[in-house]
């Protein structure tokens, strides 16, 4: 058989595959080390330099065609099975649900409710913001400088450069919101930020896509006092304890100076962690003064003006409160995880009747 015979047989049979095993089966006949091609190659020792020269080219070049027509072959076959997994397994979530199903809350959204709670009775107003930010909101503003590693792609989702050189990103922080806030609003400022951010980064206790909450507070006479008073009030709320013991130890976020972060006292008696009680310490969100840079961003004068700004994941808090050990596990939709885990519909948190 001729090569380009043998070549037309190969692609036709490439082409007339019905699927990936029986493509499989055809690479490796074809390209195999007993395949029809492979064959061929062992009869190059055979051939004087001239033929050789010639016939290995002649091969090679077949070889890599076969290699060409399998992958986008391959390509096809896996569209149309997701496209068939698609069609198949297409719910309608307009239908009334089964009688047999069971709806629940889920705990990161129970959880987020309860710390709007908790903050809106010490009078913070919930702001949102886009989860699509620029450089500036995300980064520039924050005081976040151009080598900085948050900046780098194996740390934030880019999207394409646009025409100009600029790229747009999955915002990292919620931070943005604060921006947008003080841009948008004059002093005094009090609010909370919660949402969704987004940042490379997958294990037990990351996830590419979390959920976090950041406050803020910008007026002419906040200090640091107010800062440890409403951070300790809100954990001791939130918590459901009667006191909290808490530390603050210096860090370094470009955004706050000083920068603080804050660990609570807790008990790892019995393979369980108790919050309030104990002598272990536990990290559990960072806070500080907010640095001038950040509120000159901001549009306002930190002569003038000064605040402080705190932020915690309410995933992670969540994990604490409630005895979750894994972070994936939120986003599994496993209908008995969430059955475990999930809380009522009508159990709304409030502070008179109760948080959980």
């Amino acid at each position: 058989m001729s090569l380009s015979t043998l070549e037309q047989t190969i692609l036709a049979d490439v082409a007339a595959a019905t699927d990936e095993a029986a493509l499989e089966a055809l690479r490796v006949s074809a390209l195999g080390k007993k395949g029809s091609i492979s064959e061929r190659m062992k009869t190059l020792g055979a051939m004087s330099p001239e033929e050789r020269k010639a016939a290995g080219a002649a091969l090679n070049l077949l070889k890599d065609r076969v290699a060409d027509a399998l992958a986008a072959r391959k390509a096809v076959l896996v569209e149309e099975a997701l496209n068939r997994r698609l069609a198949a397994e297409r719910v309608d979530v307009t239908l009334p649900p089964r009688a047999e199903l069971k709806g629940t809350v889920h705990p990161v959204s129970q959880v987020w409710e309860e710390v709007v709670q908790i903050f809106g009775d010490l009078g913070f107003a919930v702001a949102e913001g886009p989860h699509i930010e620029d450089d500036f909101h995300n980064f520039d503003a924050l005081n976040i400088p151009p080598e900085h590693p948050a900046r780098q792609e194996h740390d934030t989702f880019f999207f394409n450069e646009k025409q100009d050189g600029s790229r747009m990103l999955l915002r990292t922080h919620t931070s943005p919101v604060q921006i947008r806030t003080m841009l948008a609003e004059k002093p005094p400022i009090r609010i909370i930020a919660p949402g969704r951010t987004f940042r490379c980064d997958s294990d037990m206790t990351h996830t590419p896509m979390f959920n976090q909450v950041e406050g803020l507070v910008i007026d002419d006479r906040t200090h640091l006092g107010n800062l440890k008073w409403v951070l300790h009030e809100f954990c001791k709320a939130f918590f459901e304890v009667d006191d909290v013991k808490m530390r603050f130890r210096a860090s370094h976020f470009p955004f706050t100076e000083p920068s603080m972060e804050v660990d609570i006292n807790c008990s790892w008696e019995g393979g369980q962690v108790k919050i309030g009680q104990g002598s272990s310490w536990l990290e559990i969100l960072g806070s500080g003064m907010v640095h001038p840079n950040v509120i000159r961003a901001g549009g306002h004068d930190p002569d003038q003006v000064q605040g402080f700004a705190f932020g915690m994941g309410l995933d992670r808090i969540c994990m604490l409160k409630y005895g979750i050990p894994d972070l994936r596990a939120f986003f599994e939709a496993d209908l008995r995880w969430l059955r475990h885990y999930g809380f009522r519909a009508v159990n709304v948190p409030t502070l008179a009747g109760g948080l959980s």
